[in-house]
């Protein structure tokens, strides 16, 4: 969560101190001057400067104000005075990295207007030396209106970007966590019913083995069976959950459809780069039902899977030839559509069923990209 004294974005890293080197410039104009108190008062103005520079990014809260406020009337100042307006461009960079909306609109406002009305005082005055370099002024100009405004969108997409990323680890972590609980349900009502099964038989057993030694046996019999069937639920539980590739559940699909007598066609590459293993788990397990549902219910001669990528998502359909589902209801617990649904939900993803001339099961998921944190903070 930003803190109300964050006034900057933090991907500015070094790029207000490489603006140092131009420092060097403005002695050109102070020293043009033949009066040596000039010098001295526009020496003392670039210190100036260079000092709030410094102290408005090592700040926080209202100071930062404060000291943007000196920069500009320096940088005024020294376009009245000495015809060097090339401070503004150092304003423009740092006026782009504020965040705060308001404090943006405002500063770049007042910053736009000074900047025009100095130069316009120039142009009135002729002044020779600002004349000299007109063609420089011009670009400063065109540089003063457009470096904030492109800056100031740059971090704030790059801010945008890693909200984005920590939705998608937030929703990963989520997945995680709903599958222990599953697990953790599974286990309870499958084992931990058989183990208590188990003991209480193999308590009673324990008993009889004296006093109706053939019971016993049959109780002893029971909890050989029943410990079985525990250990053939629990390799089922480890079996649904390993990681399923989407690429290896097309080749059971492809098995389950010739079985079906279903034709089988595939558009799109099935082996996904950008796509997590969680993500591509629930795909695996959502086209699984799908493939069930034709073969189940649609009375299809064909089905055809498309795997349409994109930089941002990833569109996977399953259409089928057949009779379609029929009323209006799409997620009625016969065609498993609504645990698909709640799959899809923990990846961020989405499903639609269309029915023309068949069905149409139609499921979106995100990609995406990860990029490299900014840890500099200014």
């Amino acid at each position: 969560m930003q803190k109300w004294h964050h006034i900057f974005h933090k991907s500015t890293g070094l790029s207000p101190y490489v603006w140092v080197v131009f420092y060097i410039l403005p002695f050109y104009s102070i020293f043009r001057s033949a009066s040596a108190g000039r010098w001295v008062y526009g020496i003392l103005m670039i210190i100036v400067f260079f000092a709030c520079y410094v102290l408005a990014f090592k700040s926080k809260g209202w100071v930062v104000y404060f000291w943007t406020s000196v920069q500009i009337v320096v940088s005024i100042t020294m376009t009245l005075l000495f015809g060097y307006m090339y401070f503004a461009l150092f304003l423009a960079f740092f006026i782009g990295n504020i965040q705060k909306r308001a404090a943006f609109f405002t500063l770049y406002s007042i910053h736009l207007l000074t900047t025009i009305v100095a130069i316009n005082y120039e142009l009135i005055t002729r002044n020779p030396v600002f004349l000299s370099q007109l063609p420089f002024v011009l670009v400063s100009i065109i540089a003063v209106v457009l470096l904030p405004v492109t800056t100031y969108n740059r971090n704030n997409q790059d801010k945008l970007q890693g909200q984005l990323e920590d939705a998608n680890k937030r929703i990963s972590e989520l997945v995680i966590m709903e599958e222990r609980q599953r697990i953790s349900r599974d286990l309870h009502d499958t084992l931990g019913q058989r183990l208590s099964l188990i003991g209480l038989k193999s308590d009673l057993a324990g008993k009889l083995i004296t006093k109706n030694p053939a019971q016993a046996q049959i109780e002893i019999n029971d909890v050989r069976m029943t410990a079985r069937s525990a250990l053939k639920e629990v390799r089922e539980m480890i079996t649904q959950m390993r990681g399923i590739r989407l690429e290896d559940e097309l080749v059971r699909i492809r098995q389950l459809l010739q079985a079906a007598e279903i034709g089988y066609m595939l558009e799109g590459d099935p082996n996904l780069t950008n796509t997590s293993l969680i993500t591509e788990n629930v795909l695996s397990m959502c086209m699984k039902e799908a493939v069930n549902n034709v073969v189940k219910h649609s009375g299809a001669s064909l089905c055809l899977i498309q795997i349409e990528p994109s930089r941002t998502d990833l569109i996977i359909k399953v259409k089928d030839n057949g009779a379609g589902i029929e009323g209006t209801n799409h997620y009625h617990k016969g065609h498993g559509l609504q645990g698909m649904r709640e799959r899809l939900e923990f990846v961020n993803g989405s499903m639609e069923v269309v029915r023309d001339e068949g069905t149409t099961i139609v499921i979106k998921v995100p990609n995406v990209a990860q990029r490299p944190e900014m840890e500099v903070n200014v």
